[in-house]
């Protein structure tokens, strides 16, 4: 009888342990959401610079009672420009700010888009910085955050918010912030 090389087993269970660590990521609850490490503590703090006359997005800004929604964009984000009607549907109908954060962007090109598309954002900054973005734990653009009157994150959502989006995730997470707001 020949004897098998250890190094001959290796490879297959390599390969058997690399297949079982994909079968389990793929049968998560949603393997498409990114996981945050945000979810259930306090919002991080923002060092933004002022984006044209729109009031400036602060850490007291972000300590106000009340729900807030904060979205990173930038001009260059396909997907951005792709949420940006829903963005300013949310600003007309729903009672909660939507503050916005323009990242790895130019001022000229961000206030020009604003200007032309229009502005949905109660509050607004430019991060001139990846600290923020490092702190907020944000991947890419869009990102949009949904924090409670205590000032804890509830929702982090990456991607571009579509109608089916705000009806299935957003908005309920909204009622969530605002019951945990309320005591209830």
């Amino acid at each position: 009888m020949a004897k098998v090389s250890p190094l001959m087993v290796a490879p297959p269970l390599v390969f058997a342990a690399l297949a079982g660590l994909f079968f389990w990521g793929m049968a998560r609850e949603d393997a498409d959401v990114l996981p945050s490490q945000l979810i259930g503590k306090p919002v991080p703090p923002v060092e933004l610079s002022q984006l044209g006359p729109t009031p400036l997005l602060t850490n007291e800004v972000l300590a106000e009672p009340g729900v807030k929604l904060v979205n990173f964009w930038g001009t260059w984000c396909v997907a951005c420009r792709a949420e940006h009607p829903t963005l300013l549907w949310m600003r007309d109908n729903l009672d909660v700010p939507l503050h916005g954060i323009n990242f790895d962007d130019t001022t000229a090109r961000a206030l020009a888009y604003l200007e032309e598309d229009g502005n949905p954002f109660a509050a607004l900054g430019e991060a001139k910085t990846a600290r923020t973005k490092i702190d907020w734990g944000v991947y890419g653009a869009p990102e949009t955050f949904i924090i409670d009157a205590n000032g804890i994150v509830v929702l982090r959502w990456a991607g571009p918010i579509t109608k089916r989006v705000l009806e299935s995730d957003i908005l309920p997470a909204i009622e969530k912030a605002k019951a945990a707001g309320s005591g209830s």
